[in-house]
């Protein structure tokens, strides 16, 4: 089973999430959060939810598709054995609780303006 979070003003206005059923446990808004000095609004919309595994690499294409570059967005979800981290065409994918998988990811989201506080994915 995968799970993941995903922030819903990450996705890009021209592009849509799709392809991959995702079954919805919970949507919350969250203020405030977003660093407006990188374009990040300072409400955020969480949606939490569960697919299927065996669609993991369709999943992150996807996302990776979506998501916007402007910003420092990601989008991270688990399965059974794997970390995915997705940001705007580049996916990471390690194995949960690797250390250099985790520190290529982080270093990557640095590069592309995530806040430091919001480098803080689960395993």
């Amino acid at each position: 089973m995968i799970r993941g979070t995903l922030i819903a003003e990450s996705l890009r206005t021209d592009r849509a999430l799709d392809g991959v059923p995702l079954t919805v446990g919970k949507i919350a808004r969250v203020g405030p959060l977003g660093d407006i000095g990188r374009g990040q609004p300072p409400v955020w919309t969480f949606v939490e939810f569960t697919a299927d595994e065996t669609r993991a690499d369709e999943l992150a294409a996807s996302l990776a598709e979506a998501i916007d570059p402007v910003g420092g967005w990601y989008c991270d979800f688990r399965t059974e054995a794997d970390t995915f981290v997705v940001f705007a065409d580049h996916i990471f994918r390690y194995p949960r609780g690797d250390a250099d998988g985790r520190r290529r990811a982080a270093s990557h989201a640095e590069q592309v303006g995530v806040p430091a506080g919001q480098i803080d994915w689960p395993e």
